[in-house]
């Protein structure tokens, strides 16, 4: 008696299931039932693929390059999409617009739609000034050379550092050949032209959003956070990045950047006084805000002068309306731009919190100390030597040396 039992499972009739028949007389045979699965619509349901986009290793979620390579690792792989990153701004804000600027950069290389809020800079100006892509063969030559350029003659001294900087994992500083997931930047020249005009990008420039005559709402929120919210939730819904309204093309994701907010000039008073007037509305804004991303294709960077909200309370409560927030720390202007141990470095960053996304409980970054130097082509982010005492006493008494004599 010949008997037939399929090896399928559940989906017995799926393609590329096998079927076993055992017969009376012969051996068991394996033949495969129809075509391999090759594209999208064969075999399970899967996630369309998106150019510039990957998914998480930890949870799966849809991640997007900021556009820095390093600070994508700090983060666990990337931003993920419908999420929303902090960026603390420095004191003199001259290193956050260059974050800012990257995550735009890597938006217009990749093919996304970029929507850029400004109440300072004209969106299209803030383009004109995005950093150069390094896409050619000898970018890692240029990586090599740039930082070869910057190291110092305490560089080369063997350092023993504690045993838990040894076991950090390292920063990634070149780019990788086999890694096809963010791009590096020359910050000393600008985006081609061409890509600019071939990219889709969106303006929201507050100073010709304002009208003459504003009618008075009951609401809390400043006209300049409601226009800026309106404006984001058509391009959402209009060009179909909610899923209500199918793209006519492949899907895309959009890419927000925020520039400047809760700045008196959003119309905000939270940097003018501890007790003001409009306490809520930067919170209110992001509580909309974050309900957008949610339920839509985007991404959203936003840059925050904290350093200006008089009330603390106001700070812990934008803090918790982000998913990740990372602030810059400058050395201009303060005692470590001049001591020895900081020289090789132009400030520190710190990984405030990273989103807590499909899990119980939040994860916690592997590193928070951390610096950042500005080379001639590269922002980089580093494991610094000086957050322990065992840096050897050689390295400090060389800087200081040089410090004296340079002083002398």
């Amino acid at each position: 008696m010949a008997a037939a039992a399929t090896s399928c499972g559940p989906r017995a009739g799926a393609p590329g299931c096998v079927v076993a028949a055992a017969g009376k007389d012969s051996v068991t045979s394996f033949q495969r039932r129809g075509p391999r699965a090759s594209g999208p619509d064969g075999g399970c349901r899967r996630l369309a693929s998106i150019a510039g986009t990957r998914p998480s290793v930890r949870n799966g979620q849809l991640l997007v390059s900021t556009g820095l390579p390093a600070l994508d690792q700090l983060l666990g792989g990337g931003l993920a999409v419908g999420t929303l990153l902090l960026i603390e701004e420095d004191k003199y804000n001259i290193y956050s617009p260059l974050l800012f600027k990257y995550f735009l950069a890597e938006g217009i290389i990749n093919g996304h739609t970029l929507l850029v809020a400004s109440a300072k800079e004209d969106p299209a100006e803030i383009l004109q000034e995005l950093p150069a892509p390094l896409l050619n063969d000898n970018c890692k030559k240029e990586v090599d050379e740039d930082v070869c350029s910057h190291k110092t003659p305490e560089s080369n001294i063997k350092m023993k550092i504690a045993w838990r900087y040894q076991l950090l994992p390292k920063m990634e500083v070149g780019p990788i050949s086999s890694s096809i997931f963010g791009h590096y930047y020359d910050a000393s020249k600008r985006i081609p032209q061409e890509l600019i005009e071939a990219s889709k990008w969106h303006g929201f420039f507050l100073p010709e959003k304002i009208s003459s005559t504003l009618s008075v709402e009951s609401c809390s929120l400043t006209h300049g956070y409601r226009s800026l919210l309106h404006f984001i939730q058509n391009i959402i819904c209009e060009e179909g990045f909610d899923g209500s309204n199918p793209q006519k093309k492949e899907k895309n994701v959009l890419r927000i950047g925020i520039q400047n907010l809760g700045s008196p000039l959003w119309g905000d008073d939270i940097c003018c006084t501890e007790n003001c007037n409009n306490s809520q509305s930067l919170t209110k804004f992001l509580y909309v805000l974050r309900g957008l991303l949610r339920t839509s294709l985007s991404a959203c960077i936003i840059t925050v002068p904290t350093h200006l909200i008089q009330n603390k309370a106001v700070i812990a409560r934008v803090t918790n309306l982000s998913d990740t927030v990372v602030g810059l720390e400058s050395f201009i202007g303060s005692e470590r731009e001049t001591n020895p141990l900081y020289q090789e470095y132009h400030g520190l960053i710190h990984v405030r919190q990273i989103p807590r996304l499909n899990n119980l409980i939040g994860d916690v970054s592997d590193v928070k100390d951390l610096a950042f130097k500005l080379r001639r082509k590269l922002f980089t982010i580093e494991t610094p030597h000086f957050f322990h005492p065992s840096a050897p006493t050689q390295v400090l008494r060389t800087k200081m040396k040089k410090t004296l004599l340079s002083n002398s």
